[in-house]
C-alpha cells in the first residue's frame, strides 16, 4: 500500500474519528456484562429492587452511548474509505488516460474496466471493515481477556489454548485463499471482455446469427469465473464453522468447569454468566479479526492488480521534448527514413525506409491495400506511437520534441472507424472547438456536408446521439467526424479512409470544400478508390510497409505498376455496375 497515504491524507480526521468512536463503543460492550453481573450478584439474589433499576438505568445510558458511538464510527469510517477509493480511482482513470496504444494494448479493455470498478470495489469494502473493525475486534479480544483473568484467571486460561489454534487455523486458510482470489478476479476480465465485446458488436453478432455462439462463449466463461469464485469462497466458508466449532467448544468448557465452582461456592452466578459473555466476545473478536484478513487477501489481489496499471511505465511521454512551447504554425510534414513495428521488444516492420514530405496546404493521397501500413504512417504524425527509426517531422521539428498536446492540437485526425460519444450532436461537434459559434458550427458541419440531414431531425443540432452515435446511418457518422475535425482548424488534417461510407458525389463536394475552407492547411487522405485522391499534389502508394511509388496521379499511371493495376481494377468494376 506504499504511496496510497497521498490519498488518505485529506480524510485523515475521518480515519481517526471512525476508529476512536468504535473504541468507545467497545469499552461499553466491556462495561455490560460487568454491569449484568452485579445485577444478578447484588440485586436479583438479595431482592435489592432499587439497586437493578439503578443499574438497568446506568446499562442503557451505556447502551445508547454504544449506539451513538457506533453510528458515528460507521459515517467516518464510510466517508473515510469512499472518499479514498474515490480519489484512487479518478486517479487510475487519469493514469489509462494517459496511456499510449502500445501501453493500452498490454491491457484488455475489459480488464482495465473491471480494475477500475470490481478491484476499487474490493479495497472500498475491505478499508471500511478496517476502519470499523481493526481496532473494535483487538480492542474487544483484550478487553475480554482482561475482565475475564480479573473474574477468574484459571477458567480465562482455557481461551489461551483456543486462541493460538484458531489462529494457525485461520493463517493457513489465508494462505490457500490469497492466490485464489487472484485468479478470480482474472476471469472476471475474461468475462467483462466478452460482454463489452459483445455489447459493442452486437450489430454484427445479429446480422451473422452468430447469437448462439456467443451465448456458449459467453456460458463457458461465466462458468469459468463460478467455478473459480466457488474455489476462492470453499476456504471463506472454512472459516464459520471452525470459529462456531471454537466457541461452542470454549463455552461448554467454560460452562462446565464454571458450574463446578459455584457448586464449590468459589464463584457466583453473576460472574458465570459475564465470564460466559466475555468468552463469547473474545471468540466473536477473533471472527471479525479472520474476517478481516480474509477480505484483506481478496484486497491485496485486487491491489496488487491496480498497482499494474499506477505503475506502468508510460512509454510515450514528453518529459524529454526540448520545444515544449513550440506550436504547429504551417503544417510541413517529413517523413525521413522512418521504419515502425509494433512490438516492445522487437518484431517485424509494418513500415520500411519511408521518406517523403508534405508542404503545407498540400494534399497528400495515400494507397495500398489491407495491411500495407497506410493507418500505421498517419499514426506517427500525431505521436500515437513513436518510431522505432528515422524521424518525422513537423515544421522542420521531430514529433518527440513537441509536447503532446501542443502537437496534437495541430492535428486533426477522422479515424478509420468513426467514434462518436453519448450526448447531442453539438456536444460531439464541439470536440472540435469547444469555444466555436453555432453559426461556425453549422459552417463546418455544412462544409462536411451534414448540416443538411442534421436539420432534418425534429430537435436538430440537440439531436441525442445515443452511445456510440448508433441513431445515424455509416455515411451520416463519418460526415459528423469530418466536421469536428475540420471545425478544430489544424494546421494538418488526417482521413483515414473515412468517406468510404458515402457516394462519390457527397465525396467530391467533401473534397471542394477541403480546398476552400481549409486551403492552407496540409491534407492527408488514406482511399480505397483512386477517385478519392487522383486530385492529390502527391500520392504514397503502400505495399507490405515499403512505399513502391510516390507522385501524382498522371505520373504514377506511367510509373508504377501497383497503382495501375489498382486504378484499372476499378474502372472496369465501375462499368460493370453502370452497365
Amino acid at each position: 500500500m506504499k504511496g496510497y497515504g497521498k490519498y488518505a491524507k485529506p480524510y485523515l480526521s475521518a480515519f481517526i474519528i471512525g476508529p476512536c468512536l468504535m473504541i468507545t463503543e467497545v469499552l461499553g460492550e466491556i462495561m455490560l456484562p460487568k454491569m449484568m453481573s452485579l445485577i444478578i450478584n447484588n440485586g436479583v439474589a438479595e431482592r435489592n429492587y432499587g439497586y437493578i433499576v439503578q443499574m438497568g438505568f446506568w446499562m442503557v445510558c451505556v447502551a445508547f452511548f454504544m449506539a451513538v458511538s457506533g453510528i458515528g464510527g460507521a459515517y467516518f469510517s464510510a466517508k473515510a474509505s469512499i472518499c479514498f477509493t474515490s480519489d484512487l480511482r479518478k486517479d487510475l482513470f487519469s493514469k489509462v488516460l494517459q496511456f499510449s496504444f502500445r501501453n493500452i494494448d498490454d491491457f484488455s479493455t475489459g480488464s482495465l474496466v473491471t480494475r477500475l470498478t470490481n478491484d476499487i470495489q474490493q479495497v472500498q469494502q475491505v478499508m471500511m471493515m478496517i476502519l470499523r473493525l481493526a481496532l473494535r475486534a483487538p480492542g474487544m479480544l483484550v478487553g475480554a481477556l482482561i475482565m475475564a483473568f480479573i473474574m477468574n484467571y484459571r477458567l480465562a486460561m482455557i481461551i489461551l489454548v483456543v486462541i493460538p489454534a484458531l489462529g494457525l487455523m485461520i493463517g493457513a486458510i489465508m494462505f490457500t485463499a490469497y492466490p485464489r482470489f487472484g485468479i478470480m478476479q482474472t476471469k472476471l476480465d475474461k468475462m467483462n471482455s466478452g460482454i463489452q465485446e459483445a455489447l459493442v458488436n452486437v450489430r454484427v453478432i445479429k446480422s451473422f446469427v452468430r447469437e448462439d455462439f456467443e451465448k456458449e462463449k459467453f456460458r463457458r466463461a461465466n462458468e469459468d469465473l463460478q467455478e473459480n469464485s466457488l474455489r476462492a469462497i470453499r476456504i471463506v466458508i472454512l472459516t464459520m464453522p471452525v470459529m462456531m466449532m471454537a466457541m461452542n467448544v470454549t463455552t461448554l468448557a467454560v460452562v462446565w468447569y464454571g458450574g463446578n465452582l459455584i457448586i464449590g461456592g468459589s464463584m457466583q452466578v453473576g460472574d458465570l454468566t459475564a465470564f460466559t459473555t466475555y468468552i463469547v466476545q473474545i471468540l466473536m473478536s477473533l471472527m471479525m479479526l479472520s474476517m478481516v484478513f480474509l477480505q484483506s487477501a481478496r484486497a491485496m489481489a485486487s491491489v496488487k492488480r491496480i498497482n499494474e496499471v499506477m505503475r506502468t511505465e508510460i512509454d510515450l511521454t514528453d518529459e524529454n521534448a526540448v520545444h515544449k512551447d513550440k506550436k504547429v504554425t504551417e503544417g510541413r510534414v517529413e517523413f525521413q527514413d522512418v521504419s515502425f513495428h509494433y512490438g516492445k521488444n522487437g518484431g517485424d516492420d509494418v513500415l520500411e525506409h519511408i521518406s517523403f514530405a508534405a508542404e503545407p496546404g498540400q494534399v497528400i493521397g495515400i494507397i495500398g491495400a489491407t495491411g500495407s501500413g497506410k493507418t500505421s504512417l498517419v499514426q506517427l504524425i500525431p505521436r500515437l506511437y513513436d518510431v522505432t527509426a528515422g524521424r518525422v517531422l513537423v515544421d522542420g521539428v521531430d514529433v518527440r520534441e513537441y509536447s503532446l498536446k501542443n502537437l496534437r492540437d495541430g492535428v486533426g485526425m477522422v479515424l478509420q472507424k468513426n467514434v462518436l460519444f453519448s450526448g447531442t450532436i453539438e456536444e460531439n461537434l464541439r470536440w472540435g472547438d469547444e469555444s466555436a459559434s453555432m453559426e461556425e458550427l453549422r459552417a463546418f458541419a455544412d462544409a462536411a456536408q451534414a448540416d443538411s440531414f442534421v436539420t432534418s431531425f425534429v430537435n436538430g443540432y440537440d439531436t441525442d446521439m445515443g452511445q456510440g452515435g448508433v441513431n445515424v446511418s455509416g455515411g451520416q457518422k463519418q460526415r459528423l467526424c469530418i466536421a469536428r475535425a475540420m471545425l478544430r482548424k489544424p494546421k494538418i488534417l488526417i482521413l483515414d479512409d473515412s468517406t468510404s461510407a458515402v457516394d462519390t458525389a457527397t465525396e467530391a463536394k467533401i473534397r471542394e470544400c477541403f480546398r476552400t475552407s481549409l486551403e492552407h492547411t496540409t491534407k492527408i487522405i488514406i482511399a480505397q478508390r483512386i477517385g478519392s485522391v487522383e486530385e492529390a499534389d502527391q500520392i504514397l502508394v503502400l505495399d507490405e510497409g515499403r512505399m513502391i511509388g510516390r507522385g501524382t496521379h498522371k505520373e504514377l499511371l506511367a510509373s508504377c505498376e501497383a497503382y495501375q493495376e489498382i486504378y484499372y481494377s476499378q474502372r472496369d468494376k465501375e462499368r460493370e455496375v453502370s452497365a
